[in-house]
């Protein structure tokens, strides 16, 4: 992984900061945190919204549907988040940018996060193909987005 620093959901280090105020830790990236490689970052909290929050999904497409203004996040209540999340997204993108990081690894299924699957906006658990707002705006600035299930092939260098 090199001594470049790597952005991780800061929820995989072990910070409660999910939407229900608990955490999604793994060892592994808790060691890479402990040893000064990784940098914690929540979208969602930089966003301003508060630990705990209602679940939010997105509704009408994906990631890069909602920064170009196709479709929008919504909480399990019905408010509308995208400005949030897309301020969480852009303050994410800012750190990325002054720590210099072109390599992230962040919560797979998260309307922020989720890099390959995200809730498909029912609030049923189905799942669909696509990438969370902040996945999205990253992967669009050139960083190569992992999840906590994909980050090993960084390790071998993929």
């Amino acid at each position: 992984m090199g001594e470049q620093p790597v952005l991780v959901s800061a929820c995989l280090l072990g910070f409660k900061c999910k939407y229900n105020g608990g955490h999604n830790a793994v060892p592994d990236l808790i060691k890479m945190h402990a040893e000064g490689r990784a940098v914690p970052v929540c979208p969602e909290q930089l966003g301003g919204l508060p630990t705990p929050r209602p679940p939010a999904e997105i509704q009408g497409g994906e990631g890069r549907d909602v920064l170009s203004g196709r479709a929008r996040v919504k909480d399990r209540e019905g408010k509308d988040v995208t400005e949030a999340f897309i301020r969480g997204a852009m303050e994410t993108l800012k750190l990325a940018q002054k720590i210099n990081a072109r390599v992230a690894i962040l919560k797979e299924k998260s309307p922020s996060c989720g890099s390959t699957q995200i809730y498909d906006g029912t609030f049923t658990g189905q799942l669909q193909p696509g990438a969370g707002v902040t996945a999205a705006l990253l992967t669009g600035h050139g960083l190569k987005v992992y999840s906590e299930k994909t980050y090993p092939a960084l390790k071998r260098g993929e």
